[in-house]
This record gives C-alpha cells, structure tokens and sequence, in this order.
C-alpha cells in the first residue's frame, strides 16, 4: 500500500466515478483502476460496488475511507513539517562554547544576527569543556561548538575562528622574567599552575610536552583562566597560557602583576574553531539550520571589523601596555645601574 494507491482511492470515492477521478488525479482510467484493484487485493476486501454508470463505497470501504483521509492528511502535515524545517521556518540549534573566549570573537553578535534572520530557530546554548564538547559533537547530540582545538578527527569538520599562540605567563621576579625565547626543557623544572584536564588548553599544552617526552609538576589544576591568572600573580607557579589572555591581565594592570616570556620556536599554537559533526555537507543535511548558521558566521568573520573588534582593541591595549611596563623596568633598571 503507498500514498499514490491511497489518493486513487479517496479520489475515486469523492467522485464515485472512475473516469471522473482519473481526470483529476490526472491519469488514464485503466491506471487507475488498476491501483485500487491492488490496494483491494491488499486489503482483502472489495470497497466499491461498481456499476455501469458510478461506483459506490461498500461497508468496508466506508470504513476505509475516514481511515485512508487521516493518512492523506497526515503525509500532507509532515510534508508541511519537512518543508518548515528545510525552509528554517522552525526547527532547533544546539550550540556549545567554552568559557573565556568573548576575547576572541562576539557570539552574541553572531547569535544576535542569526536570530535575526531565523527567529523560528529555537537556539540552545551550552557552556562545556572542550572535550564534553567534542564528544557531544562527534554522537551528533551538539550542532556546533564552539572550542580550542585539541585534536584532530574524522567524525569532526572545523572551520577557523582565531588563532594565537602560547606564551609563558610567570610571577613578578620569576627567572623567567624578560626572557623571550624558553624553550620546553627550560621548563622541566617548573611548577605549573594548569587548567583541568578535561580542557581544550591544557590538553595542547599536555601533547606538546609528552611529544618532547618532557615531564613536568602540576601544583594547582583550575577551570577558569582568570583564577590561573590571579594563582600564577601570586607564586603558585607559571603557565602556558593563549597570549590574548596574558596581555588582557597585563593591560588592566591587575595586582599582584604577571610576567610574560614567550617560546622559541616552533611557539604552541592555540586555535579556536566552530566544530560541526562529520562531513560539513552531512552535517547539514542533518539540520539545515547548521548550514545557515555556517553562513551567518562566514558573513559576520568577513566584517572583521564587527567580528573581532573586541579583540583587536583588547590586543592593541594590551600590547601598549606591555611597551609601557617594559619601558618602566629598562629605566627602573639603568637608573639601578646608575647607582
């Protein structure tokens, strides 16, 4: 039994004439005579009563005939459903983040501007680590993430948000102070101040001592980059954290301060990107609202000026706060030489 034999049908007994209903379903009459000929064959039971001149229901195909309606109606409605879905009319969108990185991009822009355009798009948001946020993504129960990328994966498509590099945040005073090419053995014998393991940081910094099969001591694991920032200030240990976050603490001019040193090369790159699950293309044939979104985002990055403004100004601040604060100690050092 299909759809097609249904329409016969109901067409058929609207009618109650054969050539009448092929006229309107728009096929020959031995057509469709012969497909209510099988749907009764399936059903085991004659439903018209034909004569020479119309056609009538018999008693089963009475009771067909209501039956037969609510599936035709109830294929229209989800065909309705479907096209609401396709058109984003309605539908869902579940996006996940990481905590911190408003200094890298607006996701309230960006979530602000497709809202915009899709107000039937129920969003649901998500803060996780970066590796509950992977995982939600690889089973397909997380549209996007947004999440410093840790890993590579078949099961996962990335698109670029931004990208910095890893430098040594450290106490005032450290041996580390003014030194701008360490290297990770240098660092072997460090007390760290980490993030937990389950984030997208420290799961970089992690490979790229066990790739030099370098061991290093962790003191204090935190989740919030604000807190390893204030944990480091006060001598509790360094940590290699994105240089965005390092010049941000430094620009504000937070007390007790942080040292920064940077790596030799080749520095830890530390990138922030969207992560869709598979293939883009399966991903958004999944959910069509995925590929939407994947175009708000390529719109709103391509207005940098909107998109990382933010981040720009912090990082130029940032930046001339660091040519301050290093001015100040060659002077405080001469002057000290000087005496």
């Amino acid at each position: 039994m299909d759809l097609k034999q249904i329409e016969h049908f109901l067409a058929a007994a609207d009618e109650q004439h054969f050539t009448r209903a092929a006229r309107r379903m728009n096929i020959v009459q031995s057509g469709l005579s012969a497909s209510i000929r099988a749907l009764e064959q399936e059903l085991g039971a004659p439903l018209f009563i034909r004569t020479t001149r119309k056609v009538e229901l018999t008693v089963a195909g009475r009771v067909f005939y209501e039956k037969a309606q609510n599936l035709i109606n109830g294929a229209k409605e989800a065909r309705q459903a479907v096209a609401a879905i396709s058109g984003l009319q309605r539908g869902s969108l579940s996006i996940g983040t990481c905590s911190s990185l408003n200094a890298f991009f607006d996701l309230s822009l960006l979530l602000g501007e497709f809202h915009a355009l899709h107000p039937g798009i129920e969003i649901q948001l998500c803060h996780s680590t970066a590796t509950g946020l992977m995982e939600q993504v690889k089973v397909g129960r997380m549209d996007v993430a947004f999440l410093p990328l840790y890993e590579k994966s078949e099961d996962i498509s990335t698109s670029p948000i931004a990208a910095d590099n890893l430098v040594i945040a450290h106490p005032i005073g450290d041996s580390l102070e003014g030194r701008t090419a360490v290297s990770l053995h240098d660092l072997g014998e460090k007390t760290f101040v980490d993030f937990q393991q389950d984030k997208g940081t420290r799961r970089i910094v992690d490979q790229a001592f066990a790739g030099m099969n370098i061991t290093r001591k962790t003191a204090l694991e935190v989740g919030d980059v604000q807190v390893l920032l204030d944990l480091v200030a006060r001598g509790f240990g360094i940590a290699l954290v994105p240089r965005t976050f390092a010049t941000a603490r430094a620009a504000v001019g937070s007390m007790p301060q942080i040292g920064i040193a940077t790596l030799s090369p080749p520095e830890i790159r530390w990138e922030l990107v969207a992560a869709v699950n598979g293939k883009c293309d399966a991903a958004h044939a999944r959910n069509p609202a995925v590929a939407a979104f994947v175009d708000v985002l390529k719109k709103v990055r391509s207005d940098r000026r909107q998109f990382l403004v933010a981040h720009q100004n912090l990082l130029r601040s940032a930046n001339a706060c660091l040519v301050d604060i290093e001015g100040d100690r060659s002077r405080r050092e001469r002057h000290t030489d000087n005496m």
